[in-house]
């Protein structure tokens, strides 16, 4: 083994022992790589979509044993089947080939009109009415849409629909993707998300259905592996690899399962991943009760809980199939009256009650993680010394103003470069929860690329600054708050 080899096998010789085997059972089954789009071609002017075949699913999360509808359009008319996977570690591999369905024959489906709200919200034919199988594990789920080349003037063009298939069962961790937030700045078909609203990025009374395929992600860089695939693949695939490939127990959900109370109770340790942004107040006040009955929180996410976007039933009457912006949590806080020029609706509790410090303006940026005290016990074997810092690992949206909390210490700070007229400064925290648990808050979108490059990976710049990738003192870091979390 060289170093890095290990170094990791040290960190997964002291996880803790899996409540359950069923993770790290999953992971020994044979993976496959082969689950890349390879033939992508985005539509000509924005791009934000690929109307050559594209789809979404009726629900963003399911029980094995429940149907999943999925709906598909090709334009022109094609053949096409679907690949699943589950993603994970897989020898490296970073997914396992569960099924394959189809052929279909798949038609053009039209655009939705344009609603109240700015609203577009599909109701397309169900191309595939399917139930998940009874033994399939928790965890996130892409389907690779791919047409048939049944001709030589015709490409096997492709795309992704993505689910998680979610259990009631106990587990060490509840991972929660952040897939209101993909939604809200999902720009399928041609520009219209929670923020492209011509009166101001972040105007009140807008929303934007789950109803939709998954355009192109719209920042900070080009990833062609985007197109279907929400946020996913660029901010949270990292740790689900990388807590796959150690072992832990684990258990997935969406956003739209946690704002059932109980969801966070079923875990030690619930995480939060990523760009975490738009929040039901129903998750806030269930995430707060958790935190008071015992359960260790990590936000390893940036600019998160800071959108008030209450849940609404799709047109046919599905739950949670529409958000709606409607406040900001806290309220117009701080320098954010330079930024929003209209009122909203609502408010909600500030977010730094519960994740220990919270969005700060500017708000975008970037900038080296720098410990206050490396002899804090979450530093424990990074070998980090006072002065020491992880390059470029804060970015692009943070977290600052930390609550009066008692016991919350900030354990690394420093300033981020914005493209406004100031640096934002930034603030990492950890508090007490009261039964020896805690919650840790990271303050950066890109925690998770300090763990793992999946294959696909790709790094993100934004803010004339950049992650260097997977980086042992965040491995160490992680997995001192995971160790202690779950002993």
């Amino acid at each position: 083994m060289n170093r890095r080899e290990l170094f990791l096998a040290s960190l997964a010789a002291s996880v803790p022992a899996p409540a359950s085997p069923l993770v790290a059972n999953e992971n020994r089954k044979p993976g496959i790589r082969d689950w890349q789009l390879t033939n992508v071609r985005p539509n000509a002017g924005k791009g934000y979509r690929t109307s050559l075949i594209e789809g979404y699913c009726s629900s963003q999360s399911v029980e094995a044993g429940q149907t999943l509808r999925i709906h598909v359009s090709t334009n022109p008319a094609r053949r096409f089947f679907i690949e699943i996977f589950r993603m994970g570690y897989y020898g490296g591999a970073g997914a396992r080939l569960m099924t394959r369905l189809g052929p279909f024959q798949g038609k053009p489906q039209p655009d939705p009109p344009v609603g109240e709200r700015r609203l577009r919200e599909c109701q397309w034919e169900p191309s595939c009415e399917w139930k998940i199988p009874s033994d399939w594990p928790s965890g996130v789920y892409l389907g690779r849409l791919a047409c048939l080349a049944e001709a030589r003037s015709e490409h096997a063009w492709q795309s992704y629909i993505i689910f998680v298939v979610r259990d009631g069962r106990k587990a060490g961790i509840v991972f929660q993707v952040s897939d209101n937030t993909w939604a809200a700045y999902n720009r399928w078909p041609d520009d219209y998300s929670l923020y492209t609203d011509p009166r101001h990025p972040w105007a009140p009374g807008v929303a934007v259905s789950f109803d939709r395929p998954y355009g192109k992600y719209p920042q900070i860089f080009e990833h062609p592996l985007s197109i279907g695939s929400g946020e996913f693949l660029l901010w949270e695939f990292p740790l689900a690899y990388w807590l796959e490939m150690l072992g832990f127990d684990v258990t997935y959900t969406s956003n739209s399962d946690m704002i059932e109370a109980a969801q966070f109770l079923r875990a030690r340790l619930f995480v939060s991943v990523g760009h975490d942004e738009y929040w039901d107040p129903r998750q806030y006040e269930g995430a707060l009760a958790s935190v008071g009955a015992g359960v260790t929180h990590l936000y390893l996410s940036g600019n998160a809980v800071f959108g008030v976007t209450p849940f609404q039933p799709s047109s046919d009457g599905r739950h949670n199939r529409i958000i709606s912006r409607e406040g900001v949590y806290g309220g117009v806080y701080g320098s954010f009256d330079q930024f929003f020029k209209e009122p909203f609706p609502t408010e909600g509790p500030k977010a730094n009650k519960l994740i220990g410090a919270h969005s700060v303006y500017p708000f975008n940026g970037g900038g080296d993680w720098i410990p206050v005290n490396p002899r804090h016990w979450m530093f424990e074997g990074t070998g980090m010394k006072k002065g020491d810092a992880i390059p470029g690992l804060v970015g692009w949206e943070f977290h600052g103003d930390p609550a009066d909390l008692a016991g919350l210490e900030i354990v690394a700070e420093g300033d981020a470069l914005s493209s406004g007229t100031r640096p934002s400064h930034w603030t990492a925290t950890i508090y007490p929860g009261g039964r020896r648990n805690f919650v840790f808050n990271a303050s950066t979108i890109w925690w998770s690329q300090g763990l793992s490059s999946p294959p696909g990976h790709m790094l993100p710049w934004s803010h004339w600054v950049r992650p260097h990738g997977p980086d042992p003192r965040v491995q160490r870091i992680t997995h001192n708050l995971l160790r202690r979390a779950l002993k």
